[in-house]
């Protein structure tokens, strides 16, 4: 029988759309958004300067290829350009390389935490998202590896992990990718390596190097503050570098993404003292939400796992009605199968200092 109207391809009515972090607070105050992940040291200076100074060249398209922008990526990381697809954001990436490598009949594999967009860029090319458990909130390489099929196409990493803030070490990543067929694809989502501070960690740029299988991906919206921009990056054996080429948009990155991108790239001071924020306040806030008597994950990003009771007056959905009557907004982490937490981004001092008086008198007042 004819459809009486268009009908999406199989997999599309099975996504649950992404929903971003909240931004506003009911009663009409100043919320402190610690939602998203934003840095709280906002974009440097000489990439705002940038992005303005393209005022006069909206009605001109962007350069494509994106060639500044990929140059700068290029010499910061002594990488060649040519091997680097620049993005709408590495969401898009992410998009781009499910599309190309995974269809119907196909498998795509990641943790239960991992990120929310590998499963719908999974299922809105029809392919199977196989979903494997992790230890102690962190990567389980041979759960990873138990769950590998002849029809796996794709294994998506994110190291660190959003939401839990975990990592694994490059030993085990390169272990992950040894167990693997050479037509299965490893992406490591890198978005918050530029916080990592541990010796035993790499983003991915040696094993992308070295292999002809994994595409390491990028993000400006993180440490760099260009989250309003959309930018992305992935590194890429040249043969998936030219097939990404082919069906990416022809201007998908904008002007002022890509000179903004450049500046701030660029700006090695102010990625400096963003990581010398973070440095200081993530053990902060991790150790004084620890004395209050709530569990926090051990993070290396730019953000925390802070689970509350299964139910009741310490729940997550209390503590996150009772934050945000105090204008703090955190991260509900439901959908990502962590019903029972909140991700805190870590923010300022003054907001930082905020987060753990309020939980203070949350958890004073639950245990009346």
């Amino acid at each position: 029988m004819t459809a009486k109207a268009p009908v999406p391809k199989p997999g599309i009515l099975d996504i649950q759309a992404y929903v971003p972090g909240e931004s506003t607070v009911p009663g009409g105050l100043k919320p402190i958004k610690l939602s998203s992940n934003e840095t709280p040291l906002g974009a440097s200076p000489k990439a705002v300067a940038a992005y303005k100074a393209l005022a006069d060249e909206l009605a001109l398209y962007p350069d494509g290829a994106a060639t500044a922008l990929r140059g700068a990526i290029g010499r910061t990381y002594g990488l060649d350009p040519a091997r680097i697809v620049c993005g709408c954001g590495s969401d898009e990436l992410l998009h781009l390389l499910t599309h190309a490598y995974a269809g119907p009949g196909d498998e795509v594999l990641f943790t239960v935490h991992g990120f929310l967009v590998y499963k719908i860029a999974t299922l809105a090319n029809g392919a199977t998202p196989v979903i494997a458990p992790e230890k102690d909130f962190r990567t389980d390489v041979d759960a990873l590896l138990a769950r590998v099929t002849p029809r796996t196409r794709i294994v998506f990493l994110a190291n660190p992990n959003n939401p839990t803030g975990t990592y694994i070490p490059i030993d085990e990543v390169r272990r992950l990718h040894a167990g693997l067929r050479p037509d299965t694809l490893l992406v490591l989502d890198a978005a918050y390596a530029e916080y990592v501070r541990r010796n035993d960690y790499e983003a991915g740029i040696e094993l992308v190097a070295t292999t002809q299988n994994v595409v390491m991906t990028r993000t400006f919206s993180k440490i760099y503050g260009l989250a309003g921009l959309r930018l992305g990056w992935a590194y890429c054996p040249a043969a998936i570098a030219d097939v990404l080429n082919r069906i990416r948009g022809p201007f998908n990155v904008t002007s002022a993404a890509i000179a903004a991108g450049v500046a701030a790239i660029e700006d090695t001071a102010h990625i400096e003292r963003s990581v010398a924020h973070n440095d200081k306040w993530l053990p902060w806030v991790s150790d004084e939400i620890g004395k209050l008597g709530l569990k926090v994950t051990p993070s290396v990003g730019n953000f925390i796992l802070i689970h509350c009771d299964a139910e009741g007056a310490r729940s997550a959905q209390a503590a996150d009605e009772f934050l945000k009557s105090r204008g703090i907004i955190m991260r509900r982490v439901g959908g990502y199968a962590l019903p029972h937490a909140l991700r805190m981004t870590i923010g300022t001092e003054e907001d930082n200092r905020a987060v753990v008086a309020a939980l203070a008198e949350f958890v004073k007042g639950s245990a009346r």
